[in-house]
Parts: C-alpha cells; structure tokens; sequence
C-alpha cells in the first residue's frame, strides 16, 4: 500500500470562506473606484463562481449581463487594471481580519507540520492573495510551510482543468496515490479527480448542494474536537475531526 506522502489544498472556500465576505466585496470596491454602477450581489457572485479565476469571471460578466458596456478599446488591460484594484482592496480585507480561516484548517496544518508531512496548495486565486491570507492567518512564515504554492495564472488552463494539481505534483516529483486533497467545489472535484487525487470536500455555502460524486469524504467542515463534523457522503469510523489518522485512513482505504 502507498504511504500518505502530502496533502494539498484548495484555498477559497476551502481553507477560508474569502467568496462572499471576501472577493466579492472587494470586486464591488473595485468596480466603484472605476465609476462602474456593477454590483454583485451574493446570489448572483454564486452564479458567477460558475467560472474559474478572478479576470475570467469579469470578461464573462461583461458579455452575459452587461451586453450595452461600450468596452474599451484595450478589454485586456481594462480587466487587469480592475482585478489589480480588487486584489489590493482582498489583501485589506484579510489584514484587517475579516476572513477567518475554517474551523480546523489551523489545527490540522501544525499538525500536518508536526509529523512531516509535506504540503502544497493549488488554487486558481492569485498568488498575493494567497500569501495574505496565509500570513494572516497562520503567521508571517507560512507560506514557506508549503512546498508549493500554484496558484492564479501559473497554468494556462484553470479548475475544473486538472492542470494546477499535474503541476503541483510534477514539482513535488509524487504521484497521485501518493497525496490527499482538499476541495470546497465540483469545479475543485473534478480538477482533482482528472488528476487521479483523492479528495475530501468541505462544503460551503456556496457548494452545499453540487454534485461530489466521487469525493472519498463530503463534510460540512474538517472540525474541531469540542465541534464535530457533518458528514454529508462516504462514511467514517469513529472520528468527529479530520486530523492525520483520518487522513491516514481515508488516503489508505480507497
């Protein structure tokens, strides 16, 4: 049997919930700094979590709900410029501790550390919102906790595309059975699963009710010893919290 060599994690609305207190409140900050009367509300941001990475989700706005924008003659630019803007009013936003991370992600990540197991996140948010968060949240020095950090534009192809997790792996020089992952959405499922990874899903308020078929475990959220888990699909023994003997077991019994 394979040994449980790293885990790798998702980050929004995996390892915090930045969706919806997050980079949608930061994409109306930014529509408003350029004169832009866009607001995206929180039931239409979960329509638009349809499409993976921040500048695609504008782009896609554009052409499906606002066709009479007369658009600049540089849409490129004009896109960059407004994520750039986004991505600096994200970064106040965790610096002023408003995103949390998820109840056990802490835990299990020093418990991670603890006993050597490596780590690696793989993501499509961009890279400075990622090391934010993490120095936030975890401390100035977690982002080298990870061995590999893929995250925004690293890969042409973004999730549900399995490209983020073959590149992660192929820096780490692992193979698939050698890991467990960790996802929040079917677009994270499926990026996964096309890479032949494990994956444990924690949902969101945002994801509750997608399609995880063929996740090895769907939880409401990794837990905490004083606060169990839910378990939505696929079964566990004895366990109220995801910690190494868990993630021991779950990568093992497949």
């Amino acid at each position: 049997m394979t040994k449980l060599q790293a885990l790798i994690f998702d980050v929004d609305g995996t390892m915090a919930d930045t969706e919806r207190d997050g980079h949608r409140v930061a994409f109306n900050r930014a529509f408003a700094d350029a004169g832009l009367d866009w607001d995206w509300s929180v039931s239409l941001y979960g329509e638009l979590l349809d499409v993976a990475g921040g500048k695609e989700r504008i782009r896609f706005y554009l052409n499906q709900y606002q066709p009479d924008f007369k658009q600049p003659a540089d849409l490129d630019q004009f896109i960059a410029d407004l994520h750039r803007t986004k991505t600096k009013y994200y970064q106040n936003l965790v610096a002023e501790g408003a995103i949390p991370l998820r109840l056990g992600v802490k835990r299990l990540l020093k418990e991670a550390r603890e006993q050597g197991m490596r780590l690696a996140i793989a993501t499509t948010a961009a890279l400075p919102n990622v090391t934010a968060l993490l120095e936030h949240t975890l401390g100035s020095d977690s982002p080298s906790w990870f061995e590999v950090i893929a995250a925004g534009d690293i890969v042409p192809a973004k999730k549900p595309a399995p490209d983020v997790y073959q590149y992660v792996l192929r820096v780490m020089n692992l193979e698939p059975q050698d890991c467990l992952v960790f996802e929040d959405s079917y677009h994270g499922l499926r990026a996964s699963s096309q890479a032949n990874l494990k994956t444990v899903v924690t949902v969101n308020e945002y994801t509750q009710n997608q399609d995880f078929s063929g996740a090895r475990l769907v939880l409401n959220h990794l837990g905490e010893p004083n606060q169990p888990f839910s378990v939505l699909a696929g079964k566990v023994e004895n366990a109220s919290y995801v910690d190494l003997a868990l993630a021991h077991h779950l990568h093992g019994n497949f």
